[in-house]
């Protein structure tokens, strides 16, 4: 008995001997070196921060009605935004691109892109798992070390993609009081349309509130939103997300290459802000799409797109609440969106996402539509008309009324949806 009590005492001391020895192979962490720009002043001037007057406003601009430390704010936020990030700041060890602004860009910062992320989980006995410990559900295409690239695992069988959005007006959506999402949602469906609230419990306020940002409405909060940008993105942490993801689950390899400390995104202690809370203000701040004088082809349209029955989920206008923002209070958001979730059937793109589940899909707002192709939530429809044509689920009876219209009609539809 005394051989074995020794027996396992060595073994002991071999392991704790070996943990410690890996231990001090780690590299030691050091704090993330992040870009710092002087702050604008209220007095500092922008090109786009306001239309002369009697000029149509354009995309990237500010909201109308920002007082001068509100710009200021914006303009600070629009810096970070566009900061490239660099590994001696946090960025990785796995991430997708090194800024912001790389997957918003079009037609100018704040925009859309072509660019695709990916998505893979796998389904089983109607059960999706999204193999959070091979890395799942986000994979991270690119990486500071070629040893840490990120692979689709085996045991993955389902693979998605999803294209970047427009960032044009959210702090208009993120506005609008729950209670006015929740008009949305039909108890006696239309046309088969119900629709269903996405439940976020959000980590910026600490409440279970809508979602409304992402293409499952997985985000209720700009903060939130920023946050879970920063990491999945950018590999930055924050205080509200301040775990780095390891690149396939494999702890030891993040370990091994995760050389800054977290979190990476570090408050000001003289503002109590971070980049995270900059980017959001940046968004909060950023103008909705601007829309187009209409023509004769765009009014016409627009009666289209209400007979067949685009209009019962891209709601076109729903109101802000009150707000101790000038710029957001009680203000007509024509976003063309009711914010639900509906089950989209093969339009669906197979994630289960929070309380979205694999064909629900957030309906996604129609305003500048002209400017945010490729569409659909994987960009492959090139044009609108692909697009709708590839609707399935609850739009499967407009998409049906929408086949069965003519040339002149699908044009004036087009017209419209360009003039948004």
């Amino acid at each position: 008995m005394k051989a074995i009590r020794i027996t396992s005492y060595l073994a002991l001391a071999l392991a704790c001997s070996t943990a410690l020895h890996a231990v001090a192979q780690m590299p030691p962490k050091h704090p993330s070196n992040r870009p710092q720009h002087p702050p604008h002043s209220s007095h500092d001037s922008h090109p786009h921060s306001h239309p002369p007057h009697g000029m149509m406003p354009e995309f990237g601009e500010a909201l109308p009605g920002l007082t001068k430390a509100q710009m200021a704010t914006f303009l600070d936020g629009k810096d970070d935004f566009e900061d490239t990030e660099t590994e001696a700041g946090g960025l990785g060890p796995i991430f997708n691109r090194a800024s912001c602004v790389t997957c918003h860009s079009a037609p100018v910062t704040g925009g859309a892109s072509a660019i695709n992320v990916t998505r893979f989980g796998r389904m089983e006995n109607g059960v999706f798992n999204p193999l959070a410990s091979l890395g799942g559900s986000l994979k991270q295409e690119l990486e500071i070390n070629a040893v840490l690239h990120e692979v689709i695992p085996p045991e993955a069988n389902v693979v998605a993609q999803r294209n970047s959005t427009p960032l044009f007006g959210l702090g208009l959506i993120e506005a609008i009081p729950d209670r006015e999402i929740l008009r949305n949602v039909r108890r006696s469906p239309v046309d088969g349309v119900q629709g269903k609230v996405s439940k976020v419990a959000d980590v910026a306020t600490g409440k279970t509130l809508i979602g409304r940002f992402g293409w499952k409405a997985q985000q209720a909060t700009l903060l939130a939103f920023a946050g879970d940008a920063y990491l999945n993105e950018m590999g930055i942490t924050s205080r509200l997300f301040p775990v780095e993801n390891a690149p396939n689950g494999n702890t030891q390899l993040l370990e091994q290459y995760d050389t800054v400390a977290d979190p990476e995104d570090v408050v000001d202690p003289t503002t109590g802000r971070g980049d995270i809370d900059r980017v959001a203000d940046y968004m909060r701040f950023l103008g909705a799409p601007p829309r187009q004088p209409p023509t004769n082809a765009a009014v016409a349209g627009r009666s289209v797109f209400q007979n067949t029955g685009c209009a019962v989920c891209h709601v076109p206008l729903m109101i802000t609440g009150p707000n101790k923002i000038a710029a957001l209070n009680q203000q007509q958001v024509w976003l063309f969106s009711d914010l639900l979730l509906h089950d989209m059937g093969s339009l669906g793109d197979g994630i289960a996402q929070g309380t979205a589940d694999v064909r629900d899909m957030r309906t996604a707002p129609l305003w500048g539509l002209r400017a945010s192709a490729p569409y659909l939530h994987d960009g492959r429809a090139q044009t609108i008309d692909e697009a709708i044509k590839a609707h399935d689920g609850e739009a499967k009876t407009s998409k049906d009324r929408y086949l069965r219209l003519n040339k002149q009609q699908v044009q004036q539809l087009i017209d419209f949806l360009m003039s948004i």
